[in-house]
This record gives C-alpha cells, structure tokens and sequence, in this order.
C-alpha cells in the first residue's frame, strides 16, 4: 500500500513539533491553561505523541490509526490555542489578530488528518 506524499508531510510536521517539545519546553508551558495540573508532564506527552504520531503516519498498517490519534490531540490540545489567545503573556509575542486566526486553524488540521482515516 503507497501511502500519498503530502501524509509524509504531515507526519514530518508533527515530527518536528514533538521534537520541539524537548527542544524548547518553556514555550509549550507558557501556553498551557493553569487549571491543568502537571503541565510539565502534558507537555511530554502531547511531544512524546506528536513524535510518535508523526512515525506511525509513515507506517501503511498504522496511518489510519495514527491519524484518528492526531485528531485526538489537536482536540486535546485547543484549550491550550484558546488559551494562547486569551492571554497576552501566553501569546509568545503573536499579534491577537495571529493568534485568532490559529484557532480555526485547529480546524483545517482535523480535516486534513481525517483525510488519512
């Protein structure tokens, strides 16, 4: 089964955006809601998902699977967005007008991944 290119991207992007998580954990912290408890450990593991994710994407017998799983994460992850843009000091020096136009965003993410399911 050939799995199409533009799911390599995909599974590129979410690569690279677990990466980051280690990579710069502060920013992913700054824009975790404060009613969350143990944002240290959530950020781990959206990482810890995305990075493997992103592998499983690449993968024919676990696309289908890894791609309902990323739709899981961006919905578990909005509040986060939602937040980013509520808060100034969330906003990792985005615009509000940028950081409005990252909620629906999440939107075309979902369809995108739902594409692979």
């Amino acid at each position: 089964m050939n799995l199409p290119w533009h799911l390599y991207v995909m599974a590129f992007l979410y690569v690279i955006a677990g990466i980051n998580h280690f990579r710069k954990p502060r920013l992913y912290l700054k824009i975790i809601p404060p009613y969350f408890s143990h944002p240290k450990m959530l950020n781990f593991l959206s990482g810890f998902a995305e990075i493997l994710l992103g592998i499983f994407l690449c993968i024919p017998l676990l696309s289908k699977y890894a791609a309902w799983g990323i739709i899981a994460l961006l919905v578990f992850i909005f509040p986060a967005n939602l937040y980013m843009y509520q808060n100034d000091n969330a906003g990792l020096g985005l615009s509000k007008k940028l950081r409005l136009i990252r909620l629906p965003l999440q939107i075309v993410l979902i369809i995108w991944a739902y594409l692979y399911t």
